[in-house]
């Protein structure tokens, strides 16, 4: 009996439809399968890569600060992490809150069932007293659920400088959807990647070893592996840029030949000219005129602008407009 290869039909349907669109365009959640996971680990250890280093700088030094915004005599809250990935930053906290002897619980939420197992096991080892309570959910779905609970407060978490994933419209419909599952006493930490030199930026995404690119040119490597595409890694070269004037990163894959390429699960090829381009990330950077602009049209407010030393990255507190 012959078997018929199954494929994801979502993603599948994510890939073909950024691959016949003009400019082409692939989404960078893409990036993230197996491989991609451990690539992108490298790049956090890279020198070049700041972001990582400078988050953990603040959660190690503005533990106690963080927790004076959440902490009270009126009980226990929940510590709720958007996209918890790998959760060794969010441990740093995790510990201090602790050994403090916080009442709280940890809410690791993420669309992924086998990286919240991962994580709850490490984290039972390492954290053996900790209360965890992992949410395999979109963000949305999640936080609904505990507006609705109003025994404790909330301090939720969007952390690494995801945000700069989104526009700046989709930046503010992300935020107002986190803030109208908030209620008042609750707080939204979110990370920052701020403006600075431009050389320091372009580095972190143009990397001298070439991790970065390895990471992009794995997008390809996916579809290959998962849908039987035939792309020549070696046909493809990575190109990042920043733009100063807007704060914008933009990253893509550039075509170095006219060629076609074959997808057995789409059972056709997809036509490429020379140089021409796949657009697969952006990241916006911010100043703080920006983040009062974000979360004044979001329905929020600042309570703090936590900057790490170098003030390259910012972990910003935000509540309910009063």
């Amino acid at each position: 009996m012959i078997q018929t290869k199954t494929y994801n039909k979502e993603i599948l349907k994510t890939i073909t439809a950024g691959l016949e669109q003009q400019p082409k365009r692939l989404p960078s959640w893409l990036f993230y399968d197996e491989i991609g996971d451990k690539i992108f680990q490298a790049i956090m250890r890279m020198p070049t890569y700041y972001l990582t280093a400078c988050e953990f700088d603040i959660f190690r030094n503005q533990k106690d600060r963080i927790l004076n915004h959440i902490m009270s005599d009126e009980g226990s809250f929940k510590l709720v992490e958007l996209g918890a990935g790998d959760g060794t930053k969010t441990e740093v906290l995790l510990d201090h809150f602790l050994k403090k002897q916080t009442p709280f619980t940890y809410v690791p939420v993420d669309v992924s069932e086998a990286v919240l197992a991962q994580l709850a096991t490490r984290l039972s080892k390492s954290l053996p007293d900790l209360k965890i309570h992992p949410e395999c959910k979109l963000y949305n779905e999640a936080l609904e659920i505990m507006k609705n609970d109003t025994s404790e407060k909330k301090l939720i978490l969007f952390l690494g400088a995801n945000i700069g994933n989104f526009s700046k419209d989709e930046a503010i419909t992300f935020i107002k959807k986190l803030a109208v599952n908030m209620n008042a006493p609750d707080r939204l930490l979110i990370g920052f990647d701020l403006k600075k030199d431009p050389r320091l930026i372009q580095a972190a995404y143009d990397d001298p070893e070439g991790i970065t690119r390895e990471f992009n040119l794995n997008l390809l490597g996916r579809i290959n592996r998962e849908f039987g595409g035939q792309f020549d890694l070696e046909l493809f070269s990575h190109y990042p840029f920043y733009d100063p004037e807007t704060g914008v990163t933009k990253s893509f894959l550039v075509s170095n030949q006219e060629q076609e390429v074959w997808i057995d699960a789409i059972e056709k090829s997809i036509h490429f000219d020379k140089a021409e381009i796949i657009h697969t990330e952006v990241s916006q950077k911010y100043d703080l005129k920006m983040i009062n602009l974000l979360s004044a049209q979001s329905g929020l407010e600042i309570v703090d602008v936590i900057y790490d030393q170098k003030e390259y990255f910012a972990d910003v507190v935000l509540k309910l407009k009063d």
